[in-house]
C-alpha cells in the first residue's frame, strides 16, 4: 500500500515545539471553523431584530454556510492537491478576512446570507488543508496524532467558552463584532503557516486535469444531502420538497459514481476510497457523525422541553461532552501507543455506540444516565476522530492528502445532517401537538421519550454496523492482498 509519507523523510521535525508557528497557525484555522456557527447562533435573536429578518432568513444565515462549506470541500480538496495546499489555504484565509470585514456593511438579512456564503466557501478552502498540512509536517504517526489532538483541543476550548464570551460581547458591542473577529484570527493563521510550513514542491502535487462534471455532481450531491435533512426536520416528513431533495441527492450520487468510474481523471478515484485504511476511516467518521448529531440534538430538546430546564442550565448539562473531549485529548497518543491504532479505534467506536445505546434505553430515567452517555460518546469520539482521520490520509498517495481530508470532513458533515434528520423525523411522526409549547402534557412527555428511544437506538444500530464493517473490510482486503502475494 502506498503510504502518504515515508518514515525516513529528511528533515522531518521530531516534536511539536519544533514547528510551533505552524501549530499556532493551523490551530487558529480550526478555531475559526469550530466557532463560526457557534458564535453566530448566540447572536441570531439580535440579528433578527436588527435586520428585521424572517425565520426562514435566519435559518439560512447559518444554513447557507453549512451547505456551501460541505458541498465545496471535495472540490477544493482536489484543487489544493493540484495547485498547492498552502497556496489554497492562503487564498481561503484572505477570502475569510475580506468577508468578515464585509459584515460591517451588511444592512439586510439577504446581504448577510451572501456574506455567509462567501465565508462558507472560504472555510471549504481552508478545512481540508488544515488537516493535510498538519499531517504532512511529520513522518511519525504518533506526532501526527498528537498534532491533531492539540489543534482540535484549541477548537474545543473555543466551543466551550465561545458562547459565554459571545453573550458578554453582545451586551456591549454590535453583533457584527462576532464575525469581524474572524479577520485578525485569519491573519494570525496566515502568519503562522507562512513561517512554519514550506510551500509544496512539484513532487508533492499531481497535475491531472480537474474533473469538472464530477465536481459539479459531487457538490450537488452533498448540498442536496445537507439540505434534505434540514427540510425533513423543519417542514416535516410529509413535505414534497424534502422528499424531492432526498431523491435528487440519491440520483445525483448515482450519477457521480458513474462519472467517476468512467472518467479518465476522476475527481475522486473510487479505487483509492476502497483502500482498507481509507474505507474503514470513513466508516468510523460516518458512525461518529450519526451518533454525536443525534445525541446532542435530542439531549438538548429533552433537557429544555421535556424536563423544563432553562437554556443556560441545559448548556451546563451538555458540558460533559466538551470537557471530556478536552481532557482526553492529550492522552490519545498514549492510548494508541499502548493498544495500537486499530484496537484504539475499535475501542473508541465501541464506547460511542455504547453511550448512544445507554442514552436511548436509560436517558429518561435521570440526568446521571445522560451524563454517562455524554462522557462515553465524547471520549470515544475524541479517540476515533483523530485515529481514523490520520488513517484516511495514511491510506492515500502523498499527492492526494487534501482530498483525503475533504473526504473525512464530508463524511462527518453528511452523517451529522442525517443523524439530526432521523431524530427530528421520528419525533415529528410520534409527537402530537406543538413541540415548542412551554407546557407539555404527561402524554406528550411520554411520546417524546418514546420517539427519542426509537431514533437513538436506530442510529446506534447503524453506527454499530459501520463500526463492525470497518475492521472487517480492512481484514478482508489484507487477506486478499496476502493471498495474491503468495500466489
Amino acid at each position: 500500500m502506498t503510504q502518504a509519507l515515508t518514515s525516513d523523510a529528511v528533515g522531518a521535525p521530531r516534536s511539536l515545539r519544533a514547528v510551533w508557528p505552524a501549530m499556532v497557525g493551523l490551530s487558529a484555522v480550526f478555531l475559526v471553523e469550530m466557532l463560526d456557527n457557534t458564535l453566530l447562533n448566540v447572536a441570531l435573536p439580535t440579528i433578527g431584530r436588527d435586520l428585521r429578518a424572517s425565520t426562514t432568513q435566519l435559518q439560512w444565515v447559518t444554513g447557507s454556510y453549512t451547505v456551501v462549506f460541505g458541498g465545496l470541500m471535495l472540490f477544493f480538496g482536489a484543487v489544493a492537491d493540484r495547485f498547492g495546499r498552502r497556496r489554497v489555504m492562503f487564498v481561503g484565509l484572505g477570502l475569510l478576512a475580506v468577508a468578515s470585514f464585509g459584515t460591517l456593511f451588511v444592512r439586510t438579512a439577504d446581504e448577510l446570507i451572501v456574506v455567509r456564503l462567501v465565508m462558507g466557501t472560504a472555510a471549504a478552502m481552508t478545512a481540508p488543508g488544515s488537516m493535510a498540512l498538519s499531517f504532512r509536517l511529520f513522518d511519525q504517526d504518533a506526532l501526527r496524532m498528537r498534532a491533531s489532538a492539540v489543534i482540535s483541543s484549541v477548537g474545543l476550548v473555543g466551543v466551550a467558552v465561545g458562547p459565554t464570551v459571545a453573550g458578554l460581547l453582545l451586551a456591549v458591542t454590535p453583533w457584527q463584532v462576532l464575525l469581524v473577529v474572524n479577520a485578525p484570527v485569519a491573519v494570525l493563521a496566515a502568519i503562522g503557516i507562512r513561517a512554519g510550513i514550506p510551500a509544496d514542491t512539484a513532487e508533492d502535487l499531481h497535475r491531472d486535469p480537474i474533473d469538472v462534471p464530477g465536481a459539479v455532481l459531487g457538490t450537488l450531491t452533498i448540498a442536496l444531502a445537507l439540505v434534505a435533512p434540514t427540510l425533513f426536520v423543519q417542514i416535516g416528513a410529509g413535505s414534497r420538497l424534502a422528499w424531492a431533495c432526498a431523491a435528487g441527492a440519491v440520483v445525483s450520487a448515482g450519477c457521480f459514481v458513474l462519472r467517476e468510474r468512467a472518467a479518465r481523471h476522476p475527481l475522486v478515484d473510487l479505487r483509492l476510497v476502497a483502500r482498507p485504511l481509507v474505507a474503514s476511516g470513513l466508516a468510523y467518521q460516518s458512525a461518529l457523525g450519526l451518533a454525536t448529531a443525534g445525541l446532542t440534538y435530542t439531549v438538548t430538546l429533552q433537557l429544555q422541553l421535556a424536563w423544563g430546564w432553562s437554556p443556560a442550565l441545559a448548556a451546563v448539562g451538555m458540558f460533559p461532552l466538551v470537557i471530556t473531549m478536552i481532557v482526553i485529548g492529550p492522552f490519545v497518543d498514549r492510548i494508541v501507543d499502548g493498544l495500537g491504532a486499530g484496537r484504539s479505534t475499535t475501542l473508541g467506536a465501541t464506547a460511542v455506540v455504547a453511550g448512544l445505546a445507554i442514552y436511548g434505553l436509560l436517558g429518561r430515567s435521570g440526568y446521571g444516565w445522560i451524563a454517562v452517555a455524554l462522557v462515553l460518546v465524547s471520549a470515544g469520539m475524541r479517540v476515533v476522530m483523530i485515529t481514523s482521520a490520520v488513517n484516511v490520509l495514511r491510506g492515500l498517495p502523498p499527492e492526494r492528502t487534501s482530498l483525503g481530508a475533504a473526504l473525512s470532513d464530508t463524511a462527518q458533515e453528511v452523517s451529522n445532517a442525517i443523524g439530526v434528520a432521523v431524530s427530528g423525523t421520528v419525533l415529528a411522526a410520534i409527537f402530537v401537538g406543538d413541540i415548542a409549547s412551554p407546557h407539555w402534557t404527561n402524554a406528550q412527555v411520554s411520546q417524546f421519550q418514546n420517539a427519542v428511544t426509537i431514533a437513538i437506538l436506530a442510529l446506534a444500530a447503524v453506527a454499530a454496523a459501520l463500526v463492525i464493517a470497518a475492521p472487517l473490510r480492512a481484514r478482508a482486503s489484507r487477506a486478499s492482498t496476502a493471498a495474491t502475494s503468495e500466489a
